[in-house]
C-alpha cells in the first residue's frame, strides 16, 4: 500500500523545521548543512518503510536503522522523536549536560538506535555484519544504513561494500547522502568518487540515483524490488543547507550556530509550502 506523499512531505517539513531550530538555539551550534540533507529521507525511512515499534525497544524482528554520518543525529533525533521514541521536548536540550541527544550518536543514552556513532566510516562494516546475521538466522527483518559521501573516502566503507556485493545481502539497503561536499569542500576537489554509480555496479550492487528531496521517487526507490540478490544502494542527490537560500550548496553550512534571521526567514518559508 503506498503512503500518503503529502503527509510524508509535511513531517518532512517538520524535520527540517527541528532542525532550523535546534540550530538556532543550540549554544554551540551545529552540523547544519547535512542534516538538512536528510529530512525527506529521514521521514520515509521512518513514517513509511521502516518496521518499527517506539515502545518496544528490544523487538527481535524490528528493521535495524543505521546512521553511519552520525553528525546527522538532529534529523535523527527530531525523525524518533516525532514518531514517539521520546517527547521532542529533549530537542530543546541537544547536546547541554546530561542531554539524551549528542552532537553524535550515544546509544547509551538515546533511546532506540543501534550504535553509536562518531568516527566516520563504521556505520556501514556494522550494518553489514547484521544483515549477514539477519541472514544466518532466517530472520525477515532489513538493515538500512545511512552514510555520507564524505565517508567514501574511507578504506573501510569500501571493505564493507565489497563483502555485501560477495554474500548478496539483499536485505541491506544503503542510502548515500551525496551532497557533494565535506568539511574542506568539495568532494571531487578532496577525493574523486565519480562515476559512484559504476563503481557500486561493479561491486554486485544494485544502483539506484534519485533526487533525494523527492518523496516520490524515494518511497519508489525503498519499495523497488532488489535485483538478483544484491544490495541495494539508493545515491540520494540532496543539497547540502537544503531549506536555508544563504546557506544552501555552500560547505560553510557544515557546521554553524544559525543566526536569528536566517532561522525565521527559513521556517517562514517552510509554513508557506
Amino acid at each position: 500500500m503506498k503512503p500518503n506523499i503529502e503527509e510524508l512531505k509535511k513531517i518532512a517539513n517538520l524535520i527540517r523545521e527541528d532542525i532550523i531550530t535546534t540550530g538556532r538555539d543550540c549554544e554551540v551550534g551545529v552540523h547544519l548543512g547535512g542534516n538538512l540533507t536528510l529530512a525527506e529521507i529521514m521521514a520515509v525511512l521512518f513514517f513509511y518503510k521502516a518496521k518499527l515499534d517506539p515502545k518496544n525497544l528490544t523487538w527481535k524482528d524490528r528493521d535495524r536503522i543505521i546512521l553511519s554520518k552520525g553528525h546527522g543525529n538532529v534529523a535523527l533525533s527530531s525523525a524518533m522523536a516525532r514518531l514517539g521514541f521520546f517527547d521532542l521536548e529533549e530537542l530543546k536540550k541537544f547536546d547541554t549536560f546530561n542531554s539524551m541527544l549528542s552532537m553524535h550518536i550515544d546509544k547509551h543514552r538515546m533511546p532506540g538506535v543501534e550504535i553509536s556513532s562518531g568516527s566516520l566510516g563504521h556505520g556501514l562494516s556494522v550494518a553489514v555484519g547484521a544483515a549477514l546475521g539477519a541472514k544466518m538466522d532466517k530472520a525477515d527483518w532489513k538493515v538500512y544504513c545511512i552514510i555520507s559521501d564524505g565517508e567514501l573516502m574511507e578504506g573501510s566503507v569500501w571493505e564493507a561494500i565489497m563483502s555485501a556485493g560477495h554474500f548478496r545481502l539483499d536485505n541491506l539497503t544503503v542510502v548515500v547522502d551525496r551532497n557533494g561536499f565535506t568539511i574542506d569542500g568539495n568532494t571531487e576537489d578532496n577525493m574523486t568518487l565519480e562515476p559512484l554509480d559504476k563503481k557500486f555496479e561493479s561491486f554486485n550492487w544494485d544502483v539506484s540515483v534519485v533526487d533525494g528531496h523527492d518523496i516520490g521517487e524515494l518511497v519508489d526507490v525503498f519499495d523497488s524490488p532488489t535485483r538478483e540478490q544484491k544490495p541495494k544502494v539508493i545515491i540520494a542527490k540532496t543539497i547540502k543547507g537544503k531549506g536555508i537560500p544563504s546557506l544552501e550548496g555552500k560547505p560553510s553550512s557544515h557546521y554553524l550556530k544559525i543566526k536569528p534571521e536566517d532561522a525565521e526567514a527559513a521556517l517562514a518559508l517552510l509554513k508557506s509550502l
